[in-house]
């Protein structure tokens, strides 16, 4: 039985990751922070489904957990390792506290740093394990393509996931470990539930009051009807999986208008279409 081990799993993405891989035959060792939902998804996923309760940020955690799985394995490799767990909060950057900003960059950028330092080994980077290498998919976003406004720490980390796959990739050449980028847009999870319930009264009165609620709504809707995790799930069982597999994938609706439009066109015509959808062009008085 192959075997992969997937951050944040409690809901959302990471949930539909752990569950198409279980049905495809996969041991999951799948991340929670709390006990009820390490529960739950045992009883739902079965015997297949191993919960590893621990937070990304806390790195003796992290290495406990390392130690687990090598338990688990018994000298085998693991065959993958999908960095999922992730936080977006939504607010102007020139509001946001540096609290919030700070914690966006270490659950999303430096939490990925750390899973992977500890379980690299058990990939294959440590010698005399038997078994073939595997593979590490980190979850980007469009957001680590496009900087959407309101959303600029969210951004910088997945940026940040960008830049730090494409140079694990290339110094993991020299053990044979692939890493692969899968940059989703909008996904149909209970995050949008959240995000209309998350508090916007600080920024009632100002000058972002309106272009934040119209951003909010956008995204709240387009959400609702993005894809479902379990595709998403798929997408990374064919990155875990395929035998030449892309050094990116990028599931996202009306790709067109959501992905091509805004990566191709000058940067400059993007700023003046988005700040006229959301009222955020300046009128000089």
């Amino acid at each position: 039985m192959k075997s992969v081990v997937v951050t944040g799993v409690s809901t959302g993405i990471g949930r539909g990751i752990a569950a198409v891989m279980v049905k495809r035959g996969w041991q999951v060792f799948g991340s929670v922070r709390k006990e009820a939902d390490a529960r739950t998804l045992r009883a739902e996923l079965g015997e297949a489904f191993v919960p590893l309760v621990l937070d990304v940020e806390d790195d003796a955690a992290i290495v406990a957990a390392s130690v687990v799985v090598r338990a688990h394995l018994g000298g085998r490799t693991l065959d993958g390792l999908v960095n999922n767990a992730g936080m977006a909060l939504a607010d102007p950057l020139l509001v946001q506290t540096v609290a919030d900003f700070r914690r966006q960059i270490e659950v999303n950028l430096i939490g990925m740093f750390a899973v992977t330092r500890a379980f690299a080994p058990l990939l294959g980077a440590e010698p005399g394990l038997e078994g073939p290498k595997g593979r590490i998919v980190n979850i980007s976003s469009v957001g680590g393509r496009i900087g959407p406004p309101f959303l600029g720490a969210y951004a910088a980390s997945k940026h940040g996931v960008e830049g730090f796959s494409e140079s694990l990739r290339r110094e993991l050449q020299l053990v044979g470990i692939d890493v692969v980028i899968v940059g989703p847009g909008a996904v149909a999870t209970p995050t949008w539930d959240k995000a209309e319930a998350a508090p916007s009264a600080h920024l009632a009165g100002t000058m972002w009051e309106r272009p934040f609620r119209a951003f909010r709504d956008t995204m709240i809707e387009n959400g609702r009807k993005g894809l479902t995790s379990d595709q998403i799930g798929e997408v990374v069982r064919t990155a875990l999986t395929a035998a030449k597999p892309r050094a990116r994938y990028a599931p996202v609706p009306g790709k067109l208008l959501n992905w091509t439009l805004p990566t191709t066109l000058p940067s400059r015509l993007v700023d003046r279409l988005i700040g006229g959808q959301l009222g955020l062009r300046h009128r000089p008085s």
